[in-house]
């Protein structure tokens, strides 16, 4: 217990380079709202708008996977989540801030949304009416929102309780709660990703495409969890209590939802290609033709297979810097994969590859203030939770491990 008392009394030292890393992001996030800017005035909001929808889903997806693995987390009272877990606390409740920057999607949806502004006698809009009607859709919106926030906030308000004594376990009370909250976040992702993503081709349908997009938030919140927790390793009281065992088990679940996410993509993909109808395979020619197939052939092969084969090596996923890259280029293949769903949508993009300098903003705009909200997050509370009793047990772990 004496090793527990002199954790409690480390204070987080803030990294050398942390404030210009905080100057930096919010100089990006404002110089790429002002390149948003420009773009919706010279290019049309229409354009700007779909450029926006990849970067902010981008963004969103960080935010949601890492509520999931906090929730994840305390479901299992996992070792290896008692170092990051304030780190995916603080992702997780910049779920607020996408909240207010759902705005631009929230007034441009009759610009996005086919659905939204129907062509006469369209009978599968008609028919899908009274789900995917204006009204409804900013309702169900409102919903999942409040789902977030609630779920992110409770999590972190307790985690926070647990820096002051007396010891507070909790266990029983996150369990009950992160489970429910996981079920509420597989129910409202399910239907935030038909909203949002699937129906900007209403004609078109997939029952995998929620899971699908799910597996890919795990995905893309683990290879940030493993930069952002890499960073810091070297610094109290994270090198106190994060073991080369942990970096492994967190490499380990970034395969698992690799594998997962590819399965359900090979699957959507089977299914169409074997009942080969034609209102169904035009969504995946869309995106096979004009360009888009090198796109598609980089998510193959790039996205999946050399990360695969690289993720097979226990060296790799013990080694830090080895891992902290193939991290970085999980990032870079996540926002290419959202770039083939969501851009190939539109009637002058479909088999039709384009990019635009506003997708760059957007990230830029997008990203810049959610890094910046993240960092002022991170370093609000300590990076440990003092009088959580499980700090026993893992330090009475990391003296088993040396």
């Amino acid at each position: 217990m004496s090793g527990a008392a002199h954790i409690r009394d480390v204070r987080f030292a803030v990294p050398q380079g942390w404030y210009r890393a905080e100057r930096w992001a919010l100089i990006a996030g404002v110089a790429g709202a002002v390149g948003c800017i420009l773009g919706a005035m010279f290019c049309g909001a229409a354009d700007f708008l779909r450029w926006y929808l990849v970067a902010y889903m981008f963004w969103l997806g960080i935010s949601l996977g890492s509520l999931a693995i906090v929730c994840l987390i305390h479901v299992t009272t996992a070792q290896w989540g008692f170092a990051v877990r304030r780190m995916l606390e603080s992702a997780a409740r910049n779920i607020s801030l996408l909240t207010l920057l759902f705005i631009p999607i929230l007034l441009g949806m009759t610009r996005l949304y086919p659905w939204a502004h129907p062509a006469p006698h369209d009978f599968v809009t008609e028919h899908q009416r009274p789900y995917l009607n204006p009204t409804m859709w900013v309702l169900r919106a409102i919903l999942y929102f409040i789902a977030w926030n609630v779920a992110a906030w409770a999590l972190s308000r307790w985690s926070w309780l647990q820096d002051s004594p007396p010891d507070r376990a909790f266990r029983r009370r996150f369990q009950n709660f992160a489970g429910a909250a996981l079920g509420v976040y597989a129910w409202t992702m399910t239907f935030a990703s038909v909203d949002w993503m699937m129906s900007l081709d209403n004609h078109w349908r997939s029952t995998v495409y929620g899971f699908y997009v799910m597996a890919g938030q795990g995905l893309i919140a683990f290879s940030f969890l493993i930069i952002v927790a890499v960073l810091l390793w070297k610094y109290r009281p994270i090198s106190e209590f994060m073991s080369v065992t942990h970096l492994h088990d967190i490499g380990k679940l970034m395969f698992a939802f690799l594998i997962l996410w590819a399965y359900m993509a090979f699957s959507q993909g089977l299914i169409y290609w074997m009942a080969n109808v034609k209102s169904e395979i035009t969504w995946y020619i869309n995106r096979t033709t004009g360009g888009w197939w090198w796109i598609g052939m980089v998510i193959i092969l790039l996205h999946f297979f050399v990360p695969f084969f690289l993720l097979l090596s226990q060296g790799i996923k013990r080694d830090a810097g080895k891992l902290i890259v193939l991290a970085g280029w999980m990032l870079l293949m996540r926002f290419i994969d959202l770039y083939w769903l969501i851009i190939p949508n539109f009637p002058d993009t479909k088999g039709h590859l384009v990019f635009s300098w506003m997708v760059i903003a957007a990230m830029a705009g997008i990203g810049g203030v959610w890094v910046y909200s993240f960092l002022v997050n991170l370093k609000a509370h300590p990076l440990i939770p003092r009088h959580d009793p499980m700090i026993y047990q893992v330090l009475e772990a990391q003296e088993h491990g040396h």
